[in-house]
């Protein structure tokens, strides 16, 4: 699907929605220690939408998306979910309300099988899992046909697969994934961010993604973030960023 459609519908569904937004965050500060690694941040994560926050290396992306999924606490400021203020509330409470956060790493168990991987990211689930495990399987065929094998003898693309449909089985509002693409090869980076695509679309599910490839991440965004040394210098559409010389110059190396 060329993304011009793909983004029509996106806007047409946050239209019937009344431009809600499914996470606020205001005046963020997180701090390590003595050390103030997010400085004041403040950004809207409209309901089905893609937003994606670039940048470099300790810009502090990942301590953001810790924070909003209570991994970290925050220093100052508040987080809103679904017009809830979650900025206290307990990571188990998060996920229930269907927050969920795909870490960097991929982070699957590499002695279960993959079928027991999915599994777990049902466990606060009650009801039938079989109608979700197959729809995951139609997404990620080659998931279906490693089944029964070792989560830790799957490829890193494989691996990043399996940790995206993990998080999916919990059926979050929110996914947010933390360098998705770290380490693949572009081959199998595109396909990433065709299933993130995907996953949008077809679940009506808000992504929130953090990027160091920012051309791909820009590429499938509706709203975007620049991220340096803990604050946001610079935000706007994904296409509006992309042709954004001084982004061109820092993150896709073309020159001024």
């Amino acid at each position: 699907m060329r993304k011009t459609e793909y983004c029509t519908r996106c806007e047409s569904r946050r239209e019937r929605k009344g431009g809600h937004n499914m996470l606020k965050v205001e005046n963020l500060k997180i701090h390590y220690g003595g050390i103030e690694a997010v400085k004041g941040i403040s950004f809207d994560v409209p309901d089905h939408s893609i937003v994606t926050l670039i940048g470099a290396n300790g810009a502090g992306k990942s301590s953001t998306l810790r924070t909003i999924s209570g991994l970290v606490k925050a220093s100052e400021g508040s987080i809103l979910f679904d017009g809830e203020d979650i900025t206290n509330m307990p990571t188990a409470k998060r996920v229930e309300k269907g927050i969920v956060l795909c870490p960097e790493g991929r982070h699957v168990f590499p002695d279960m099988t993959v079928l027991e991987n999915i599994k777990i990211g049902a466990y606060l689930r009650n009801d039938s899992l079989d109608a979700d495990i197959e729809e995951i399987y139609s997404m990620f065929p080659r998931l279906k046909e490693r089944s029964w094998q070792l989560a830790g003898t799957l490829s890193g693309g494989e691996q990043q697969m399996l940790a995206v449909a993990r998080s999916l089985m919990s059926k979050p509002k929110i996914m947010m994934l933390d360098e998705p693409s770290l380490g693949l090869a572009p081959i199998i980076v595109r396909e990433i961010f065709s299933i993130i695509q995907r996953i949008n679309e077809a679940h009506g599910t808000t992504i929130l993604l953090i990027e160091q490839n920012a051309n791909m991440a820009l590429k499938v965004a509706h709203q975007a973030y620049v991220m340096e040394t803990g604050r946001i210098t610079l935000s706007g559409s994904g296409a509006e960023l992309l042709a954004n010389d001084e982004i061109q110059a820092a993150y896709l190396g073309k020159k001024k």
